[in-house]
């Protein structure tokens, strides 16, 4: 293995370690100090749902909470409540034709009030490198359901 490539690798566990250390909070109860970036967990209870990553934590979860359609997490919820599971990348059963669709637009929702209600934890991670190989990692420790590394 590259050094450079080891030396990333090896600053993850002990991220890994202070996400999970972190008292869970809510949505509604998000402190004032929320770092610029890294990644964040969604779990529900023991559940570890979904992992994300951004350069803007804060902003990021109020776009999975309540923002515009843009919310990857709601709308993998929304398709598996709907039974539209399968991403398509042309007109048809696009974001916009799905949000217009009274039911999914009921289960997008419902999704997102979901995830107000759900435990989220976070770690700041300002290397790009390091925070795309941690979000991969904790998915993996903790066989996160709702993230996928497929390509589009």
């Amino acid at each position: 293995m590259e050094d450079i490539f080891r030396r990333h690798v090896e600053q993850l566990h002990a991220k890994y370690e202070a996400l999970m250390a972190m008292s869970a909070v809510s949505f509604g109860s998000l402190p004032r100090e929320v770092p610029t970036c890294g990644i964040y967990l969604f779990s529900e209870g023991s559940s570890h749902l979904y992992v994300g990553r951004s350069k803007k934590i804060r902003q990021r979860l109020h776009l999975h909470c309540g923002g515009p359609a843009g919310a990857s997490f709601a709308f993998k919820l929304a398709r598996e409540a709907t039974g539209r599971v399968k991403a398509t990348y042309t007109s048809k059963g696009s974001r916009q034709e799905l949000l217009a669709d009274p039911v999914f637009a009921a289960a997008f929702h419902a999704a997102k009030a979901r995830i107000r209600q759900m435990h989220i934890r976070f770690v700041e991670e300002p290397d790009p490198v390091r925070q795309a190989l941690l979000e991969i990692y904790v998915t993996i420790v903790l066989a996160a359901p709702y993230n996928d590394f497929d390509t589009h």
